[in-house]
């Protein structure tokens, strides 16, 4: 019986085959797959940058807001606040479509909607949580955004000693109630990130979520969140400067060392 002669193409590759053998090269390997999972822009930058130092100044209020020694370093930190709300509006007007206020009250018109779907779901499994998560944001962020305006103007008024101790005493309601938005915000979060199986918080660190399509953030502009940062910075910085003692005030400590010395 004869055996059919090899093709042109099966000859070549034997032949390159056999060489490679005879000097020791190993035959070419296909490509490895990268391991790098897909994903896309949600966040961008000035947004992410907003947020965090936001988030920042609020800690840094609450936690100034006993004690003289702390005062100044509470009301720095305070304005700072008032000034960030002022870039998020404008920011919000003029900005990308994905940060504008009227991407903001979209989600927000969608709420009835999904609340009904919720009520109609039979399992976890049958509810759109990626809908829900967007309105829970949305309602925080709203939120966040209105109450800053009453903590301003009482904390303004009570710094100037304006109207009596009962703007003082607003002034600590809101701020209570700021928290408590900020707690439901962060139990939202945990929620949902159980409820998805995934950490919803992810992209406002990274600017990132894991799937494929388009990017919802075109262009990241990281120059804008630099700005940003150096803008609140610049400002805590010539505000420690112009103050004789600086933002947190020593002359509490003093003047108790003081009382000590007389009294011995």
């Amino acid at each position: 019986m004869n055996t059919p002669p090899f093709s042109t193409m099966q000859a070549s590759a034997a032949m390159s085959s056999a060489a490679g053998t005879a000097t020791g090269d190993k035959p070419a390997s296909p490509a490895k797959a990268t391991t790098q999972a897909p994903s896309r822009r949600l966040i961008d930058a000035p947004t992410r940058a907003f947020h965090w130092l936001f988030a920042l100044c609020f800690v840094g209020a609450y936690l100034s807001a006993d004690g003289e020694r702390w005062r100044l370093l509470h009301v720095v930190l305070g304005y700072s606040m008032a000034g960030l709300l002022t870039f998020r509006v404008l920011y919000g007007l003029v900005g990308p479509k994905q940060v504008r206020l009227t991407a903001l009250g979209a989600k927000l018109a969608g709420g009835r909607a999904w609340l009904h779907s919720l009520w109609r779901a039979r399992s976890p499994g049958d509810v759109n949580w990626r809908q829900g998560q967007n309105l829970f944001m949305a309602l925080a962020v709203l939120a966040l955004l209105v109450l800053v305006v009453p903590i301003t103007l009482t904390g303004y008024a009570s710094f100037n000693e304006w109207g009596g101790d009962w703007l003082g005493e607003i002034h600590e309601a809101v701020g209570e109630a700021f928290l408590w938005v900020v707690v439901g915000h962060l139990a939202a979060i945990a929620g949902l990130s159980w409820l998805r199986r995934k950490n919803v918080a992810a992209p406002m660190f990274t600017g990132r979520t894991e799937g494929r399509g388009p990017d919802v953030a075109k262009h990241n502009h990281a120059w804008l969140a630099w700005l940003l940062c150096a803008a609140v910075l610049g400002y805590v910085a010539w505000e420690w400067q112009q103050a004789p003692n600086g933002l947190v005030s020593l002359s509490s400590q003093r003047a108790g060392a003081g009382s000590d010395e007389h009294d011995d």
